[in-house]
C-alpha cells in the first residue's frame, strides 16, 4: 500500500504541477452586468441554422464526420458575395490566399489565422471575416492555410504560423515588398495561434505587429476556465460538439493532450494564457458572455493587463461563438467590426503620436 500511495502521489504531482501548471483561478470573476435587451432576430436564425452542423456529427465514423464538418464549414461562404479578390498562394509548405478589397494598400497587411478546433476550417470558410477586415483596415489580408490535425501535429500548425509571420514581413500580394502596418488576427483555435504567435514574435525580437485581434480565443488547453462547464447549455455552437468533454476528468484530459500532441497543457506555445504576457502589442479580444470560451478570454485579458500589456476585452451578451463570421447577416457582427475599426484608429493614432514625440 505504501508503494501505491507513493505512485499515486507522484502521478498527481506530475499531473497538476507539470502538465496543468499554475492554478489560474485567481483570475476569475463572476462580476458581469445583467444582459440588456434581446439578440437580433437574425441571431435567432443563425442559432437555428447551427442545428445543421449538429446533425452532421450524429452519424458515421470519426473520419467521415470530420470530412462532413470540413465541407460544411467551407460551404458557409458559398452563397455570399464579396468585394474582395482572392489570390491563391503556394510557396513551398506555405499555403493560403490573399484577400484584397478594391484599392487596398499592399504595404498594409493582416495575417489571418482561421479557427476550427485546429482540425477544420480554411481560408475559404472564413472569407466573410477576411473580406471585411481587408475593407475596414484598407489592408491586404493573407489568410493562412495552416496544417490541420489529425493528419498533422499541433506543432506543424504552430510552425506554419511562425513561417507565415516571417514571410509577410517582407512579402505582399505583388511579391517582395516592405510594409508600413501589420496586424495579426484569428478566431477560436486561430485566436489561440494568434496569441501564441505574438508572444513568440516578442521573444524572437522580430518586428512586432502594430495590433492583434482575437475573436473568442481558446487560450488554455488545460481546460480549467469555469465557463467551459457553466456555459455548455448557452453555447449553441460549441456546446453540442464539446459539451460531453466536460464530463471527462480534467486530469485525464491533461494526459490525453500531452500524449496526443507532445505539448503540455502548461506549455505557452499551446496555451498562451500560461506564458509571459508582458511586452505585447495592442490586442483587442472579443467574446460572448454566453459561450464556453468566455472565461478563457477574461482570464487572458486580466493576466495581460496585470503584466502591463495594452490588451482590451469587449464582450457581448447572447452571441454564438465567433458571431463575427456571420456578417453581414448579424447586426451584432457589424457592431463588432465597427469596434475593430475604432480600435485600429486608436492604435494608429497612438503610433503617430509616439513618432511625433
Amino acid at each position: 500500500m505504501a508503494w501505491f500511495a507513493l505512485i499515486l502521489l507522484v502521478f498527481l504531482a506530475f499531473s497538476f504541477f507539470y502538465l496543468r501548471g499554475e492554478n489560474l483561478s485567481y483570475l476569475d470573476t463572476n462580476v458581469l452586468p445583467r444582459p440588456v435587451g434581446e439578440p437580433s432576430e437574425a441571431h435567432h436564425e443563425v442559432v437555428a441554422s447551427l442545428s445543421q452542423m449538429t446533425d452532421v456529427l450524429k452519424s458515421g465514423s470519426r473520419k467521415t464526420r470530420l470530412a462532413r464538418i470540413r465541407d460544411y464549414m467551407d460551404s458557409m461562404s458559398d452563397d455570399k458575395e464579396f468585394d474582395s479578390e482572392f489570390q491563391s498562394v503556394q510557396e513551398g509548405t506555405l499555403r493560403g490566399e490573399w484577400v484584397l478589397a478594391p484599392g487596398v494598400d499592399p504595404k498594409r497587411r493582416i495575417l489571418y489565422i482561421h479557427g476550427g478546433a485546429w482540425m477544420m476550417g480554411s481560408p475559404k470558410s472564413h472569407r466573410s471575416i477576411t473580406d471585411k477586415l481587408s475593407r475596414l483596415a484598407n489592408a491586404a489580408v493573407f489568410s493562412l492555410d495552416y496544417r490541420l490535425i489529425p493528419e498533422n501535429s499541433r506543432r506543424d500548425g504552430i510552425e506554419d504560423c511562425q513561417k507565415a509571420y516571417r514571410w509577410i514581413l517582407n512579402n505582399g500580394p505583388a511579391g517582395s515588398e516592405n510594409l508600413d502596418f501589420l496586424m495579426v488576427a484569428g478566431d477560436s483555435a486561430g485566436g489561440n495561434l494568434t496569441l501564441s504567435l505574438i508572444a513568440w514574435v516578442r521573444d524572437q525580437k522580430l518586428r512586432a505587429p502594430d495590433a492583434a485581434v482575437a475573436f473568442s480565443p481558446a487560450v488554455d488547453t488545460a481546460l480549467t476556465s469555469p465557463s467551459l462547464r457553466s456555459n455548455i447549455s448557452s453555447d449553441p455552437m460549441l456546446g453540442p460538439q464539446f459539451g460531453k468533454l466536460a464530463k471527462v476528468p480534467l486530469i485525464l484530459m491533461w494526459w490525453f493532450t500531452w500524449l496526443s500532441s507532445r505539448i503540455r497543457p502548461s506549455d505557452p506555445i499551446g496555451s498562451p494564457l500560461r506564458g509571459d504576457l508582458s511586452g505585447l502589442p495592442p490586442v483587442l479580444v472579443q467574446a460572448s458572455e454566453a459561450e464556453m470560451l468566455f472565461d478563457d478570454a477574461r482570464r487572458y485579458v486580466a493576466k495581460a493587463q496585470a503584466a502591463g500589456s495594452p490588451v482590451e476585452l469587449q464582450h457581448w451578451p447572447f452571441m454564438v461563438h465567433v458571431w463575427q463570421i456571420f456578417i453581414p447577416q448579424l447586426p451584432e457582427a457589424e457592431e463588432a467590426f465597427q469596434n475593430i475599426a475604432e480600435f485600429l484608429r486608436s492604435v494608429e493614432g497612438d503610433a503617430m503620436a509616439e513618432e511625433a514625440a
